[in-house]
């Protein structure tokens, strides 16, 4: 016969009392915590003043039709020379030549005409020079 005892503990960590310790913490959490919804919260945002900014100027247009001829504001031009485009922009800016000039010529105008346009707003100082291109059939 055999009375020695035998050895019945297991080798390791018995984790089944500290898995009901945390369902414990976990069920406590669940009941005694509140939910609520904010509908909006108050902040204080910062203002700014200043002086008012100034108004763009008004933009001058020159139209450039698919025949070469000229429109300054939608005023025709007697003909397709230099010194009459330069005396029609100087009287529509009325002096004013930091306003904005929009060259727009026909897609099928000669590129001589542009630059001739070009060079009556260099020649009478203008700074802001936009150009740009319209189909044949925009009226």
């Amino acid at each position: 016969m055999q009375f020695r005892r035998q050895n019945t503990e297991q080798d390791g960590v018995n984790l089944t009392p500290l898995i009901d310790v945390v369902f414990l913490l976990l069920i406590f959490f669940m009941v005694s915590t509140t939910f609520t919804k904010e509908s909006h919260l108050k902040l204080n945002l910062p203002e700014a003043a200043g002086p008012q900014a100034e108004v763009p100027p008004s933009t001058i247009e020159v139209l450039i039709n698919a025949d070469g001829s000229y429109s300054v504001d939608g005023r025709a031009l007697i003909n397709k020379k230099l010194t009459t485009l330069k005396s029609a922009l100087s009287e529509v800016s009325a002096g004013e030549y930091n306003r904005p000039l929009i060259i727009t010529a026909d897609a099928t105008a000669q590129h001589q005409a542009v630059v001739r346009a070009m060079d009556a707003a260099g020649q009478l100082g203008f700074v802001h020079l936009s150009i740009t291109t319209r189909q044949p059939d925009e009226q």
